[in-house]
């Protein structure tokens, strides 16, 4: 049998790997489920108070996933969640390439709607990504994406885990001024949205520095999420989602090649 934390989730096989902690599928002994649970790698004073902060984190959102429970066994720490089983937009990327801007505008919007609610609720998430957007599985139905892992998410209210030199993020997917240790601004995950809107149109990983705005009518909203100075971008995430729902983007022919939204 495989190891069982706190007598109730039995540990089954890993869905993914981060920076702070393994993502585990488990099956919960008591309700009889399968769940998704992080379980914590490190143990030094300021991983587990980003743990601590990640399992209090509660935003009520459908294109948003945080943790329902937390637990504490023989020092290390799960957090449990339910379980997406469609793999994530970085699976989908690999799977079909560049997607085409109906598939781009729609992910986006559910984005950019996760993270308006995110911001409502005080928090910069500073980890938006492709592996950090979770798919339901909907077949070749339309999406559903939830925005989920907030190991590094920051309160704008309390204070800060890292200093200045210390700058937590993903290569590419962060603001300029995130690189040159900025305090957290929901800005910020405003410019790694429109970098994930110009992976999700090229199909392109971008680089250090970003990746260039791809020409078509997606083109002036990813232009502005992408601006390298903050004041140049949307004041907000809802005011970026009402811009991409303004720009008309038909559904793709029915002769289009089908993209399946599961693993």
């Amino acid at each position: 049998m495989s190891e069982v934390f706190a007598g109730r989730y039995e540990l089954v096989d890993v869905l993914g790997r981060g920076g702070m902690g393994d993502v585990w599928r488990v099956w919960d002994l008591r309700e009889h489920v399968f769940r998704a649970a992080k379980l914590q790698r490190q143990s030094d004073g300021a991983a587990l108070l980003r743990f601590v902060r990640e399992s209090s984190t509660r935003v009520d959102h459908p294109h948003v996933l945080t943790p329902s429970s937390w637990w504490a066994d023989d020092g290390r720490v799960l957090f449990v969640m339910p379980i997406v089983a469609g793999g994530s937009v970085a699976v989908l990327l690999a799977d079909h390439g560049a997607l085409g801007d109906w598939w781009t505008a729609t992910l986006g919007g559910q984005l950019l709607a996760g993270l308006a609610a995110v911001h409502e609720a005080g928090l910069v998430h500073r980890d938006v990504k492709p592996s950090n957007l979770l798919l339901e599985p909907t077949g070749v139905g339309a999406p559903v994406l939830r925005l989920s892992d907030f190991g590094i998410a920051a309160r704008l209210d309390e204070p800060r885990l890292t200093s200045a030199a210390e700058v937590v993020h993903t290569p590419g997917y962060s603001a300029p001024e995130v690189r040159r240790g900025a305090d957290p601004d929901p800005r910020q995950d405003l410019y790694a949205a429109g970098v994930v809107l110009i992976e999700l149109r090229t199909g392109r990983r971008p680089g250090e520095s970003g990746a260039p705005v791809p020409d078509g009518p997606l083109a002036g909203v990813i232009g502005r999420l992408v601006a390298a100075d903050p004041d140049d971008r949307f004041a907000s995430a809802a005011e970026a989602l009402a811009a991409l729902r303004a720009v008309p983007i038909p559904p793709p022919p029915p002769s289009a090649e089908p993209v399946e939204g599961f693993e």
